[in-house]
């Protein structure tokens, strides 16, 4: 395998004294969808927010692009390219569809996401410009939650629970984007409650059950009574 984009290097993670992640080793290679599996309160979030910089960790737990960033703020996290969409959308209550997308882009990251591209990719969202974006639909702000982290232009984007509390149509649409996400140098790793979608959309999988990686493997490949195992922590 070429050199991963994201590694993690035993890492291990804390909220004051409870520890919520023990030693993961994990990795993400350019143009890889990863997924993230496991039951609520595995340790899901806690992962992403890690990477992302929302906990702050030991330099060298999480290697992007080779160099450690475990220690950095979350700003500095998305200047280098790493965009998290975040449970729950956290949109900015006070402003417009339109001036959150804009928000993503104040990294001044180059590339090909622009307006007029999430545009062309949710069209919806450009009819809704000008409306407050927590008067949009939940499906519609988790689009403007994911358009705000394409603006940044990142190499890698890390997605925490994209299809939770939405309809089935929606998240169809929403993952009917993701190959043209990909398709345009963007490597993500995906928190997915339905396992099945999980698999359906990743190329690799990690099984996270209390804090540790209880499987790992092909998406392809995975036999269900495995993970089934893997994600209760039955032996």
């Amino acid at each position: 395998m070429p050199e991963a984009l994201l590694s993690t290097h035993d890492l291990s993670a804390f909220y004051g004294d409870f520890q919520a992640l023990f030693k993961l080793n994990l990795q993400v290679h350019a143009g890889e969808v990863v997924a993230i599996i496991g039951a609520n309160g595995a340790g899901k979030t806690t992962l992403l927010r890690s990477i992302a910089g929302l906990i702050e960790n030991q330099s060298q737990q999480v290697v992007y692009r080779e160099q450690a960033i475990g220690s950095k703020r979350a700003d500095q996290i998305a200047y280098s390219g790493i965009a998290l969409v975040p449970e729950g959308r956290q949109l900015f209550a006070s402003l417009s569809v339109e001036e959150n997308l804009i928000i993503g882009g104040q990294t001044g990251r180059k590339g090909y996401w622009q307006l007029n591209t999430v545009y062309d990719l949710f069209p919806v969202l450009q009819e809704r410009a000008r409306l407050p974006a927590t008067e949009l639909s939940g499906g519609q702000q988790q689009m403007v939650a994911i358009g705000r982290a394409l603006m940044a232009n990142p190499e890698l984007i890390l997605f925490d629970e994209i299809s939770l509390g939405l309809a089935p149509v929606i998240i169809k649409n929403i993952y009917n984007a993701l190959p043209d996400i990909i398709s345009e140098g963007t490597s993500a790793m995906i928190v997915e409650q339905d396992i099945s979608k999980a698999l359906e959309v990743s190329s690799r999988f990690y099984c996270i059950q209390k804090g540790r990686i209880a499987l790992q493997g092909h998406s392809q490949q995975a036999q269900r009574d495995s993970i089934s195992r893997a994600y209760f922590g039955v032996q």
